[in-house]
């Protein structure tokens, strides 16, 4: 499931963005009656529409997983069933505008055109919110005995889990497709059409980092108060302490109770969970052993969250800086070959945060009701859908690779 989910997330965060960055596209185009433009908007549709039928492959196999592997979760289906019915409906809906877009791009209006795209860009989002509100109630159920089905909308996790899942996902396809278009600009320094593409990318990465940072912030605090245990082993803070060091780095002796080779910060990790540099700060030491996720793993994957979040918001303030002073675009080489460098690093920053999430959790399928042990299940034969469906990930995968290059890019290199 975790292998499933993790091939998964790419498609889906490309699902929720890349059809706002084609809306923006396509507005231009009709401003400006530009070629280059309806270019981008047609070359950036069809990566869209490989992006989306490779992730309704991987989300169906996710479906069956949930049967297949997780029978003592599915007996509580019931709570979980009004977002999951949702989600369908919103994947339907962008199927059918994005095939109105991609086929009938040429005989409808201009305005059914942009309303199509908007219609695919807010299913989009709406699917990945309302998988979200799943999860949220996975993490800080509302009610597991209420029967309101909309129960799940309820956790007290949903608003902050539903706010930071959209920014990521806008905010890694924003540098992806920068890093992509910055490598075209690098090849061919006089190509408009990467000039146009890398326009809104940055347009929309400029904004979105910093937003992101407040909503980690906010959705730090969050755990601190609600998910103590996730949230010291997501430092790995063994020991509770009023003005709590934040620790930059390091990796945690689980047996020693210690985290070693790193950097402290003096007060910044109660400033993080409570906005208050002298506050206490409780420990995993506070909690029974057995309820401890893998501190190790949930140590390293915040980490790896923080340092890629962190060079992406350094990378938005460069290049805010850079457009001021020079009232366009930053195309300078040395900023181009570090956005190439950046391409991916909102994808690893979704990752890793979605692994802190899920792993932190542990050893709960649904916190405080029901644990992982006691939901999956005990049949021995599931090897063989795990190396099946491990190989239909790297077929996909592979066959996204070269679909891309043949209809999205073989433009540019001349094929």
């Amino acid at each position: 499931m975790a292998i499933s989910l993790g091939f998964h997330i790419l498609f889906a965060v490309a699902g929720m963005a890349m059809p706002v960055l084609l809306l923006t596209a396509e507005l231009a185009w009709q401003r400006t009656r530009d070629p280059e433009w309806i270019e981008l908007a047609v070359r950036w549709a069809k990566g869209t529409a490989i992006l989306f039928a490779v992730g309704a492959v991987s989300g169906t196999v996710l479906s069956f997983e949930l049967g297949l592997l997780w029978p003592g979760f599915m007996e509580h289906g019931a709570l979980i069933g009004v977002p999951f019915t949702l989600e369908g409906f919103a994947f339907f809906f962008e199927a059918i505008f994005l095939g109105v877009y991609l086929y009938g791009r040429e005989r409808i209006s201009p305005g059914m055109r942009v309303f199509s795209v908007a219609a695919i860009a807010a299913s989009g989002l709406a699917s990945g919110v309302f998988v979200m509100a799943v999860n949220a109630f996975m993490q800080s159920p509302a009610g597991i005995d209420d029967p309101d089905p909309w129960i799940a909308f309820r956790s007290p996790a949903f608003p902050y889990q539903a706010v930071h899942m959209a920014l990521a996902a806008y905010l890694s396809v924003a540098f992806l497709l920068a890093g992509i278009h910055a490598a075209g600009l690098l090849r061919s320094p006089g190509s408009a059409l990467h000039r146009k593409a890398l326009k809104i990318a940055l347009a929309f990465a400029i904004p979105l980092a910093p937003l992101q940072l407040v909503s980690g912030d906010l959705s730090a605090k969050y755990v601190a108060d609600d998910q103590p245990i996730k949230f010291a082993a997501m430092e790995a803070h063994f020991r509770t302490a009023e003005r709590a060091p934040l620790h930059v780095g390091g990796l945690p002796d689980v047996e020693a109770r210690e985290l070693r080779g790193a950097l402290p910060l003096p007060g910044f990790l109660s400033f993080l969970a409570h906005g208050d540099f002298e506050s206490e700060v409780l420990g995993l030491e506070e909690f029974p052993e057995e309820l401890w996720p893998n501190v190790t793993f949930v140590h390293v994957a915040f980490e790896v969250m923080v340092v890629a979040g962190g060079a992406m918001v350094l990378a938005s303030l460069v290049a805010a800086f850079l457009w001021i002073r020079r009232r366009r675009a930053p195309e300078n080489r040395w900023f181009l070959r570090a956005l190439v460098l950046l391409a991916p690093a909102g994808l690893i920053a979704t990752e890793a945060g979605w692994m802190v999430a899920e792993v932190g959790r542990q050893p709960w399928i649904i916190r405080g009701v029901l644990r992982t042990a006691d939901a999956v299940t005990t049949n021995e034969g599931v090897i063989y859908p795990l190396v099946g469906f491990s190989l239909l990930y790297v077929l996909l995968g592979v066959s996204v690779v070269v679909l891309l290059r043949r209809h999205v890019f073989a433009a540019e290199e001349g094929r």
